[in-house]
């Protein structure tokens, strides 16, 4: 029965569900260990047979073999696509993994940044835009604009708290220096109002003024702060590259994840004043 069924499980992957032969052959190795796991305690049964706590054995037979909870979650997504199938075919008639809990996958959260380390992440960005000679033998930077942007982005995300997200989309007309403060769109399109430091909001009118106003700014993009050569705003992508390849200039070893903002996350205005 055993193996009339996982034939037939294997057909439906590739034909009704075009899953990758890769994919196929997780799910079959994962009914298999079921198989082993029956034999191994003595309940040689077929598929038909197969109750919820028989799953809840194999699943802590390979945690105690040392499956890690991300292989068991797969593990019991392999049982339920399985067992769906085999209810599907009209050779069950009920479905035992449908009651069947996913093990907690524990999530490794990135690690914040000490102020001194992002005043070192910040020291690296004229060493990461690079340094070139003029025609008199003089040491320039290569690209100055490059070099106050990125500053400028990182003490802006730093002093307010700002996701990647939120800084590369903030906008010219949410800047409200006189009051003090920014406006932010977040998440859920829900604004929220920042006070930010009188430092920040001189190198972000430094930039904006000395900087951004010469480049030539591409349609759509007028009241974007933070812009490229070309004019255009940032991607995450972008920021993200330019995060990473700045912490190991300075040669910081932790953590710092694109999906999370890799700086302290400050009460709103806990940054530099």
């Amino acid at each position: 029965m055993w193996k009339a069924s996982i034939n037939g499980f294997r057909v439906h992957l590739r034909m009704e569900r075009s899953l990758s032969q890769h994919t196929i052959e997780a799910y079959e190795r994962d009914v298999k260990g079921l198989t082993r796991y029956l034999a191994l305690v003595g309940k040689p049964v077929g598929p038909e047979a197969v109750a919820l706590e028989d799953l809840e054995g194999c699943i802590r037979w390979v945690a105690e073999l040392g499956m890690t909870a991300t292989s068991q979650a797969r593990m019991i997504s392999g049982f339920r696509t399985f067992f769906r199938y085999l209810l599907l075919e009209d050779m069950i008639t009920h479905d035992p993994s449908q009651l069947l809990e996913t093990p907690k996958i524990p999530r490794k959260l990135p690690d914040f940044l000490s102020v001194e380390e992002i005043d070192a992440l910040i020291a690296k960005v004229p060493d990461y835009i690079g340094y070139t000679a003029d025609k008199h033998g003089n040491v320039v930077c290569k690209d100055p604009h490059l070099v106050e942007r990125n500053i400028t982005l990182l003490e802006t995300m730093y002093c307010c708290g700002l996701r990647v997200s939120e800084a590369i989309n903030l906008q010219i007309s949410q800047l409200h220096f006189e009051e003090g403060y920014v406006r932010i769109t977040g998440k859920g399109n829900k604004e929220r109002l920042i006070p930010v430091g009188g430092s920040t909001i001189n190198l972000i009118k430094k930039y904006r003024d000395e900087f951004r106003s010469k480049l030539p700014i591409a349609r759509g993009h007028e009241d974007i702060l933070f812009l490229n050569r070309r004019g255009k705003g940032l991607t995450r992508v972008m920021v993200f590259i330019i995060i990473k390849e700045l912490a190991e200039l300075a040669g910081i070893k932790k953590n710092i994840s694109p999906y999370f903002p890799p700086f302290l996350r400050h009460a709103p205005g806990g940054g530099r004043g």
